[in-house]
């Protein structure tokens, strides 16, 4: 991939279900090398779209290259190699331990059968090196905290080794302090292995503060695509959520914050 080339490029993505047309004609370049974070109201399409990146659902209409190729043109192994992607509902983790579902992403270098290679080890060591859940081994899953839990769900993807993470609302049932942890977490990683991330987030003031750029949908298209000091702004603001928004500074950072007035 050349630096300019997208991560992925979207033109004309069509979607419906149940009469209800999810996504029109969206048309999108998604930058590689970049955290990506998709906005807009309930229902606005941001799952969806993250959905069809993902190859979790197939759209009606419109066409998708990811790294230049067509999506579909991707095999199942190589495309689960190069992108990792976290659902919003996380399956069950019943008696698992930390370790274990960190190991998992090593599946599509290894498949069902296959054992995890030295290679693989030192990814999964890295892995939660990288993302700080050394102390939660041993430990299952389901007794870690929200924030615990989203790391050790992080640190499965970093040890993936995929150059692209797709996240649906990594944050929504998180405390604010976990919030910020996380999203902390998922820059500081993408940094440093030079990953693409396309992000669902709601809060438009942690979009702000944690994304290179920011795409705003509304009723399945794109009303905007801006970074965020543009984005931070009265008249943006009321465009893509309805409501009159006064942004500030904050005292020191200088970093804009929206509040409904």
């Amino acid at each position: 991939m050349t630096a300019d080339a997208p991560l992925f490029s979207i033109s004309g993505l069509g979607l419906a279900l149940g009469g209800r047309e999810l996504l029109s004609d969206l048309t999108l370049d998604v930058p590689a090398g970049s955290i990506t974070g998709l906005i807009g109201h309930n229902g606005s399409g941001k799952s969806t779209l993250l959905k069809i990146l993902a190859r979790q659902m197939r759209p009606d209409r419109g066409s998708i290259r990811f790294d230049g190729r067509p999506l579909e043109a991707w095999r199942g192994r190589d495309f689960a190699r190069r992108v990792a992607y976290l659902p919003q509902y996380l399956p069950a983790t019943a008696g698992m331990l930390t370790e274990e579902l960190v190991a998992l992403g090593r599946y599509p270098w290894h498949g069902a059968l296959g054992r995890i290679t030295g290679e693989g080890r030192q990814a999964v060591r890295d892995a939660i090196s990288e993302t700080g859940v050394g102390g939660l081994t041993g430990r299952q899953v389901d007794t870690l905290s929200g924030g615990e839990r989203q790391r050790v769900w992080l640190a499965m993807l970093v040890a993936q080794q995929a150059g692209c993470l797709l996240l649906d609302e990594p944050i929504s049932a998180l405390d604010i302090a976990h919030q910020v942890e996380v999203l902390a977490l998922v820059r500081r990683l993408a940094r440093a292995r030079g990953m693409g991330v396309v992000i669902v987030l709601h809060d438009v003031n942690m979009a702000a503060r944690f994304c290179d750029g920011i795409v705003a949908l509304k009723a399945g298209r794109v009303i905007a695509q801006l970074p965020p000091e543009a984005l931070m702004a009265p008249d943006e603001l009321r465009r893509i959520y309805g409501i009159d928004m006064d942004v500030m500074r904050q005292p020191g950072t200088g970093r804009p914050v929206a509040l409904p007035l």
